[in-house]
């Protein structure tokens, strides 16, 4: 039980809580980007699928082979760990033109692999994207003179990438 209630906790909040801060750090260290944000707020949708591709709250997974395969001539042996570098995938340069820069009115040519994908994908999703949609549209209304209001400090983990400290102000 106390493993399921570890996940849960970490791909129910944990993710949607970086996801967010993630997004709002991107948006305020991009102020044209924040700019437009706030002169249209429905580009908040657009925004989450951005913020999930140039800065996803979970940078990497792993996996466990079920067949011997051949990935670009690297061989991958059945029940041979792998480790898949989601951060890495989402900045793919033969993907994503400018992968580097944010652009909240990026059309992406390929969905980004920040929920991962078969039988992988993520359930919560649809949940995920509604929240941040809703935070980043609601702090872009409500909250136009949001600014950085301090050091941001990161957390020092590599699996989940986010803020631990993230001051704000506003005015």
């Amino acid at each position: 039980m106390v493993p399921l209630c570890t996940l849960l906790l970490i791909a129910g909040f944990e993710t949607t809580v970086n996801l967010i801060s993630n997004g709002v750090l991107a948006l305020l260290d991009h102020p044209e980007q924040w700019a437009a944000l706030c002169a249209d707020p429905a580009l908040a949708a657009n925004t989450t699928e951005e913020v999930l591709r140039y800065d996803a709250p979970v940078q990497r997974t792993g996996r466990l082979a079920l067949a011997d395969v051949d990935l670009d001539g690297v061989q991958v042996h059945k029940g041979q760990f792998v480790a898949t570098l989601i951060g890495g995938a989402n900045r793919d340069p033969s993907v994503y033109e400018d992968p580097a820069r944010f652009d909240i009115t990026r059309t992406l040519p390929v969905e980004h692999l920040a929920f991962s994908s078969g039988i992988h994908y993520c359930l919560g999703q649809p949940l995920a994207r509604l929240e941040a949609t809703a935070a980043f549209r609601a702090l872009a209304e409500r909250r136009p003179d949001l600014r950085r209001a301090g050091r941001v400090v990161r957390r020092n983990a590599a699996t989940i990438r986010g803020p631990l400290h993230l001051p704000v102000a506003v005015g």
